[in-house]
């Protein structure tokens, strides 16, 4: 493929912006090289500046269910962007989409509506604060929440040690009082709660890993995760941004049978807007300005044109719901990918919950940062780009869930995993 017009523009983004981005990942740090200029999408597809077209398994990285330019949203867009773009006050479709989140999450019964899901964790975990009167929160290494100054942090050498700072920036004061803990580890929890319990306010956890590559959580963390902190006095909140609305209609919580006390949401619940939630137990909602004391703000929060979209996608996904399609198709992807690399004798583990999928480059099942660290990102660079150069859209890190969309075919995955089996059995070449 051709690449002079999206050279041309991203020199040119690179003189105006840190590194030509707008976001990290974009820059392509983890696997080298400059980043297709996305021109447009539709349906699975997108095409660059220069007119290449791929098959697209980021989706946005996630929202992007419905694939590009639903016409169910795009028609919710044009009749709200006549009625005007932002009041900063109420609007009835802030309740429309309020009601439908209620309506599919059974444990929010009330909702708070922010502008992205790094708002919708800080200040879920600002309430737990709140509500609990203490300070200390526990997050998982390799769970992502957003680039929320105290869990941008580093684990300490046991359970027991409070966090560092991962960022410059980011001071050792507002790490003080974040532990990081291992992933799937309830043995890890327990400890914390021994030796913490007494201040810690809350739990913030991905109840499906995607930004370590997808980890599922086994039921005795899950267990643990839910009887710990109801013991001791803290709240659970669970980070959903990625997974709502994405493995199931009830999100994550639904398909895991777990019930947290906060929920974050984001990605799907804007329809690819800027758009993110927190919400759960009313009386811990009832706390958050002006019901209650703990503060929170935002004037572009419920605008109309994010829940706009919002509301589109959710009613299409309650109406029309693609999750058992999904299902099949992700699973047809996943076989086909791991008899690929069976084929081609690369170690691999592949892991999948409806549809999101990794293909890890590692001989060992990954269920936490400590084993998804040991893949082979030199060899997943290769294959990235292999598959770039094939007309595949893949999250341009090892360490990023894949997305299929309801508007991707059953050829389009079949092309996608004969590409693969091409790289595959190339990457040693």
């Amino acid at each position: 493929m051709k690449h002079e017009r999206s050279h041309k523009i991203f020199t040119h983004a690179k003189r105006l912006m840190p590194g030509g981005v707008n976001s990290p990942a974009r820059a392509f740090g983890a696997v080298g090289g400059e980043p297709p200029v996305i021109a447009r999408g539709a349906g699975a597809y997108l095409w660059d500046a220069d007119g290449n077209r791929y098959i697209d398994y980021v989706g946005s990285w996630g929202p992007m269910i419905l694939g590009h330019g639903h016409p169910a949203i795009v028609a919710a867009l044009e009749e709200a962007i006549h009625r005007g773009t932002s009041f900063g006050a109420p609007t009835e479709a802030e309740n429309n989409l309020a009601e439908l989140i209620i309506a599919a999450v059974p444990s929010i019964e009330k909702v708070r509506l922010v502008n992205s899901g790094t708002e919708a964790t800080m200040s879920a975990i600002r309430l737990a604060r709140g509500y609990t009167g203490r300070d200390g929160i526990v997050k998982f290494a390799g769970n992502y929440h957003g680039h929320v100054d105290s869990l941008l942090v580093s684990a300490g050498s046991s359970a027991a040690t409070l966090a560092v700072p991962d960022s410059p920036g980011v001071t050792v004061g507002t790490s003080r009082d974040t532990l990081v803990l291992r992933y799937n580890d309830p043995a890890c929890l327990e400890q914390a709660f021994r030796e913490h319990g007494s201040r810690i306010a809350g739990v913030i956890f991905e109840p499906v890993v995607g930004n370590m590559g997808v980890v599922v959580p086994s039921r005795e963390f899950l267990d643990a995760l839910r009887s710990l902190p109801t013991r001791h006095g803290a709240l659970l909140i669970c980070d959903e941004v990625m997974t709502g609305f994405r493995v199931a209609p009830g999100g994550a919580q639904e398909r895991l049978d777990i019930s947290p006390d906060l929920t974050t949401l984001g990605k799907i619940v804007g329809g690819g807007l800027p758009v993110g939630a927190y919400g759960g137990r009313a009386d811990v909602m009832d706390h958050v300005l002006p019901a209650g004391k703990v503060f929170q703000a935002g004037t572009l929060s419920g605008n109309p044109l994010a829940t706009a979209a919002g509301c589109a996608t959710l009613r299409v996904l309650r109406d029309e719901p693609p999750y058992e399609r999904l299902e099949k198709l992700a699973a047809r992807f996943e076989a086909g990918l791991r008899a690929a690399a069976v084929e081609a004798e690369v170690r691999h583990q592949i892991a999948r919950i409806g549809s999101m999928m990794t293909l890890f480059f590692s001989s060992e099942p990954v269920r936490d940062w400590d084993t998804a660290s040991r893949c082979d990102t030199t060899r997943f660079a290769r294959y990235f780009w292999g598959m770039l150069d094939r007309g595949i859209y893949l999250p341009c890190s090892q360490y990023e869930a894949l997305f299929v969309s309801a508007a991707h075919t059953e050829a389009d995955i079949d092309a996608t995993i004969e590409a693969a089996r091409e790289v595959l059995h190339a990457l040693d070449a």
